[in-house]
């Protein structure tokens, strides 16, 4: 069922906090979507620790096509679309690995680590007397990539600017993937968890830039403690209670949950294991030396628009809800560590973080049923007539010193962060002033 004539700002209305459900199941929406935000906003498209030497490289996602991510010879990171300009066949068919050249399997044209083109099938005998130009024919580049904290983001916008994108939410990036110590480096610990969901991909994004009122659907997962400390739990004591926690929001549609903590409040974590106390206690006594104030800022939870959600504290992971169709997202998980961080406290915060985490997380199974369900219930001619309601908070945001530019609620839960996200995907949506047909 499409929609006949309202523009896209009509189902997003900021005033009174509601939203349509028709951009949750609509196929025509879903369909702009892949043009308008997947084909213009800045995607977040791996680590660096994933493509340390040249040669290394993984496959990631833009929307629905396929990108290789991969380290030149020359050392720099380039992102490339996962198509031979020959007649299509992807040129690289395994998530991750290392190789010499790109080789097409089809019709064996092959490309350099830099997408140029390098063999041409039978070029004498079929090419050579025609202008064939080879510098115009290498793997299609996306327009601009960009790298912070060893996070690495495209987009195939010419005119798009990073730092512009991020605004002052650039902030959660830089500390959340910063090694604890504050100066040191993190890395992906494993390889990247995929797995396909029957879900609209904006609910996932939705969840992570500030839900906080979806805690109830954690209880039971609180109450087994699967937590790193001894008590009862499933996240870990960041600070022993002289703290404070705000959800931000952004202009530019970014959003999370930061806590702000007591300059004196040392970090009482993981008393599950003395080895991994004992080196978040060293880090912290570190990194209040390198960042100074900004060391006692810590973004738990959050989302960069369109679809990157990140925890920043523990577990710390990245989550890309990747669209494949209006009603099926796949999934993609990451986790991170201290690079240089003992072996034991590795093998602890992997087995801490699969608990939480992925498909077999507990957490995200609860996160994964409300999802699905939420997406089923929009699709009903009777439901679709009426719109979802965000107004929790409304009229209680206020500012905070810490957060530069961040419209924040303090110590509730406003459904603020998710009205700024939604609102930032209808800018993109309609920009242009497309009404649907």
């Amino acid at each position: 069922m499409g929609i006949s004539t309202p523009m896209i700002q009509n189902l997003v209305n900021g005033q009174r906090g509601e939203i349509s459900r028709e951009i949750f199941v609509n196929e025509d929406i879903y369909q702009q979507e892949r043009e308008r935000v997947f084909g213009r906003a800045w995607l977040y498209i791996g680590h660096e620790s994933q493509v340390k030497e040249p040669g290394d490289f993984v496959l990631s996602r833009m929307g629905e096509e396929s990108v290789i991510m991969t380290r030149d010879r020359a050392g720099a990171v380039q992102v490339m679309l996962n198509s031979c300009r020959h007649r299509g066949m992807r040129v690289c068919r395994y998530d991750e690995g290392h190789t010499e050249k790109f080789y097409c399997p089809y019709h064996g044209w092959a490309y350099n680590l830099d997408g140029a083109l390098s063999h041409v099938t039978e070029f004498d005998t079929e090419y050579k007397r025609q202008d064939f130009k080879w510098e115009e024919w290498g793997l299609i580049k996306v327009a601009k990539i960009a790298i912070l904290q060893g996070t690495i983001w495209a987009t195939w916008d010419p005119k798009a600017d990073f730092d512009a994108y991020l605004g002052n939410a650039r902030q959660m990036i830089d500390l959340s993937f910063r090694a604890w110590d504050g100066e040191g480096e993190v890395e992906v610990i494993g390889t990247t968890q995929k797995w396909i969901i029957p879900s609209n991909w904006k609910i996932v994004a939705e969840n992570f830039a500030g839900d906080m009122l979806h805690v109830v659907s954690h209880r039971s997962v609180d109450i087994v403690g699967i937590g790193p400390n001894k008590a009862a739990g499933r996240r870990d004591a960041s600070s022993s209670g002289n703290s404070s926690y705000v959800q931000a929001s952004y202009p530019e549609g970014h959003a999370g949950v930061i806590g702000l903590f007591d300059k004196d409040d040392p970090r009482p974590d993981y008393s599950a294991s003395p080895a991994t106390a004992e080196y978040f206690q060293r880090c912290y006594a570190k990194r209040k030396k390198a960042l100074g104030n900004e060391a006692f800022i810590s973004p738990a939870v959050g989302s960069i628009f369109p679809n990157m959600s990140f925890h920043g504290n523990q577990p710390r992971t990245i989550l890309v809800g990747h669209p494949i169709g209006v009603d099926k997202t796949e999934l993609w998980r990451q986790y991170f560590v201290d690079k240089d961080a003992p072996d034991e406290v590795k093998a602890f915060l992997r087995s801490y973080y699969i608990k939480y985490s992925g498909p077999a997380g507990l957490t995200e199974q609860d996160d994964m049923e409300n999802w699905n369900y939420a997406t089923n219930a929009s699709k009903g001619y009777m439901a679709r007539k009426f719109p979802y309601n965000y107004a929790a908070g409304m009229g209680y945001e206020t500012s905070v010193d810490e957060l530069p530019g961040a419209v924040s609620a303090i110590k509730g839960s406003s459904e603020s962060n998710a009205r700024a996200y939604y609102n930032r995907w209808s800018q993109y949506m309609d920009d242009s002033h497309v009404v649907f047909k």
